[in-house]
């Protein structure tokens, strides 16, 4: 007999417009990596890694709350660079 299977893991879904992922393409050809680390099946921190530091938010968010908030540190990351 093999594992139970994992329940699926529901994170929202992420914005369609092309505006909110060109900071998001940006940070990653830049070596920005922005992406969710799972707290439990419906919370999630945002990992932020940049120059080989990794840095994790220290609120957690909900499926509605967390790719509003990877598109938010992405944003951030772009306007901050690109001034």
């Amino acid at each position: 007999m093999g594992r139970p299977k994992k329940k699926a893991i529901d994170m929202g879904v992420p914005p369609y417009s092309e505006e909110a992922w060109i900071p998001y393409r940006w940070c990653v050809k830049n070596n920005i990596a922005i992406g969710a680390k799972a707290k439990s099946s419906n919370e999630w921190y945002v990992d932020i890694t940049n120059n080989g530091s990794t840095h994790t938010s220290p609120e957690s968010y909900g499926k509605d709350e967390i790719w509003r908030k990877i598109f938010e540190y992405s944003k951030y990351y772009y306007d901050k660079h690109r001034k």
